[in-house]
């Protein structure tokens, strides 16, 4: 349904009864995308009660398909929901908010994806009252595999707290953690994603090496990548733990992690962890 199309008035008043929550996202790029359709594949919003906006189509499209609503008017879906997602590019915030201010109400709950944009900004550019909260997801969002992290404003109570992590376990791990954390969480996780990709690829071309097809390869590095982390998550070990029970005296594997230990790869990546986590907090401070 294409905004002009629909008049403002036709649309159902917001509600804030839990089991009609109207869900509203302000940008419509990849991440937002991932977090709605973990919202409908859960069955935790109607795809009805969702409104997306974009200066253009090119995005909304695919909000379409999902049956949920689009308009290229950012007011319109503050209007019209009582649950706001922010998920524009850094730089084009201000303008955004300065933009919807008017229309926010103390009903409202805004929640921003937006990368180096503090709780203590959005509040100062939103009305005194405005219930705020800030989580950083990863990409891994768009398949239900996330892990993300949250922070609460000074007006945002637990209810509101409980109502994101309800939702946003949908679409993966979800914590609530003091703002000062959502810089380490970029390092390790949001960009994390990317080490394990380069990880991923090294242990494929590894087998390729040896003589393996590397498609192949590439699908077992995956599945061994998979099976690990599945392994960290349902057991509790510590990764050590599970590492020295892969190693058998004077077997194939603590051969192999003698070679990662002098090519310093847990200091690497330690480092890696700190170079992305000092870039985050550099970035909001611009």
């Amino acid at each position: 349904i294409s905004a002009g199309s629909v008049a403002l008035g036709a649309w159902p008043r917001v509600a804030m009864e839990a089991s009609e929550l109207w869900v509203g996202f302000v940008g419509a790029g990849r991440m937002a995308g991932g977090l709605v359709r973990g919202l409908l594949q859960a069955g935790k919003v109607p795809a009805s009660n969702i409104l997306a906006s974009a200066p253009s189509d090119k995005n909304l499209d695919a909000w379409r398909e999902l049956g949920c609503r689009t308009t290229h008017c950012n007011l319109e879906v503050v209007h019209r929901s009582t649950l706001v997602f922010l998920a524009t590019k850094p730089h084009i915030l201000p303008g955004v908010l300065e933009e919807i201010r008017p229309a926010v109400g103390p009903h409202h709950i805004v929640v921003s994806l937006v990368a180096g944009v503090t709780i203590q900004t959005l509040q100062r550019l939103l009305p005194p009252w405005t219930k705020v909260l800030r989580i950083m997801p990863n990409l891994p969002c768009v398949v239900q595999a996330g892990a993300m992290v949250f922070s609460r404003g000074s007006n945002a109570g637990d209810e509101e707290a409980a109502l994101l992590k309800s939702l946003l376990s949908s679409c993966g791990l979800c914590e609530e953690v003091p703002e000062s954390y959502i810089d380490i969480h970029t390092g390790l996780s949001g960009s994390g994603v990317a080490y394990v990709y380069l990880f991923a690829e090294a242990l494929a071309e590894g087998a390729v090496k040896m003589g393996m097809p590397g498609a192949l390869a590439s699908r077992i590095a995956a599945q061994t990548l998979l099976g690990a982390a599945k392994m960290l998550l349902e057991t509790g070990e510590h990764p050590a733990k599970l590492r020295g029970d892969v190693c058998t005296p004077g077997g194939t594997t603590i051969y192999a992690l003698h070679q990662l230990e002098k090519g310093a790869l847990r200091a690497t990546v330690m480092d890696a962890v700190e170079a992305a986590t000092n870039r985050a907090c550099d970035m909001a401070k611009d």
